[in-house]
């Protein structure tokens, strides 16, 4: 069974996640990709990756993919937040990141660690 990544990318880092989604294409493809909504459908149209997607995040999707860490069904979280933006679903983005950190579950905000969370993943 493949793992699972989820993907959540705020809209001011879309454009850069692309970009790194297309350097990393050919390892992203070997993985179970589920994503918000507007990430999933970025990263569907500019790649033709196959992206289960949730709800948006400011509509709960945030909070969706914080309850699939807690069961287990998530290997790892790429979330790039823009930290010049205010975000009104703050307590969402900070439960993400405080649920992986309960579960151990690696999450990058960045895209250099998004990379080492690949290769890392390759190698478990």
């Amino acid at each position: 069974m493949p793992k699972r990544i989820a993907i959540i990318a705020h809209d001011g880092k879309k454009g850069e996640l692309v970009e790194w989604a297309r350097r990393e294409r050919d390892r992203l493809a070997r993985y179970d990709l589920v994503a918000t909504a507007t990430t999933g459908r970025t990263l569907q149209e500019a790649l033709g990756l196959e992206v289960a997607c949730v709800r948006s995040g400011p509509q709960g999707g945030d909070a969706q993919i914080a309850a699939m860490v807690v069961e287990g069904k998530i290997d790892a979280v790429i979330f790039l937040v823009d930290p010049l933006y205010a975000h009104p679903h703050e307590p969402d983005i900070r439960t993400v990141m405080r649920l992986c950190n309960v579960h151990n579950v690696p999450l990058a905000t960045n895209l250099a660690t998004a990379s080492m969370v690949l290769r890392g993943l390759e190698e478990g």
